[in-house]
């Protein structure tokens, strides 16, 4: 069974953390999936760093800029994670952007990513009817789960099809704008949260873009079956550094 699904299976309020390759250096990788690994999260979200990140705030833009800098790409990154499973037995996620992946072979990403044993792909810029006509099959037999993002502003119409043809989690973008840490949610965020979850859709729901702190992940929650966090976590990286990782779950513990 893949790991991804498993987790859904075995645990609640899952806590998954994004961080950005090559951030804040070049060998950080394998340092903080370790660290992270140790921590007590649920899984891991890796991002590879793009130029020009479309869905990115400031903090995840501005990591990315530093990781490229520091000579991060694709190549580089598989060769860091090559003996990955080594150190965590965690669902490891690339989030991607569909332009270096398609500079680096599309076929070719798939089949690095199955010698790592990397569990899915999030490509946000990927659309789901294109996947779904072109790389379906691909993903599939590389044993890739690839996920999908929906906001406030997804049709229910195209929220039932990629729960349709969903295997892994459906990416809850908890705003109309890019990524970034919140103190709180507002009314309209939490209105959309219920909506979705009175869906009952057949997939699991991970609330991301905004979860900073404990508060923010118990009401994201709620309403789904966990969170995803990366810019909070990229700041913590930047003021405090990677020996931090520990202290800074800690602060995220609900129950």
């Amino acid at each position: 069974m893949n790991r991804i699904r498993e987790t859904f299976i075995k645990k609640k309020n899952i806590l998954s953390i994004y961080f950005t390759a090559g951030y804040p250096n070049l060998n950080d990788t394998m340092v903080i999936i370790k660290e992270l690994d140790k921590s007590g999260v649920d899984m891991i979200e890796i991002g590879l760093p793009f130029s020009d990140p479309l869905a990115d705030g400031p903090t995840i833009q501005e990591s990315s800029t530093k990781a490229l800098i520091n000579g991060m790409n694709t190549n580089v990154l598989f060769k860091q994670i090559s003996n990955i499973r080594a150190v965590t037995d965690l669902p490891i996620i690339i989030m991607g952007y569909f332009n270096p992946i398609t500079q680096f072979g599309i076929e070719k990403f798939c089949k690095k990513c199955k010698e790592c044993k990397i569990d899915g792909l999030i490509v946000p810029d990927l659309p789901v009817d294109i996947y779904y006509e072109h790389y379906h099959d691909l993903f599939k037999n590389h044993n890739l789960q690839n996920m999908f993002l929906i906001t406030p502003q997804t049709s229910e119409k195209r929220i039932r099809f990629i729960d349709k043809i969903s295997e892994g989690f459906i990416y809850m973008v908890s705003s109309y704008s890019t990524t970034g840490a919140q103190k709180i949610f507002g009314d309209e965020t939490i209105k959309y949260f219920k909506r979705i979850n009175q869906m009952k859709l057949k997939s699991p729901l991970l609330v991301g873009f905004g979860i900073s702190n404990k508060e923010t992940r118990k009401v994201a929650s709620i309403n789904s079956n966990g969170v995803i966090i990366g810019s909070a976590y990229i700041n913590m990286l930047t003021k405090y550094g990677i020996k931090q990782t520990k202290k800074f779950i800690n602060k995220l513990k609900i129950n």
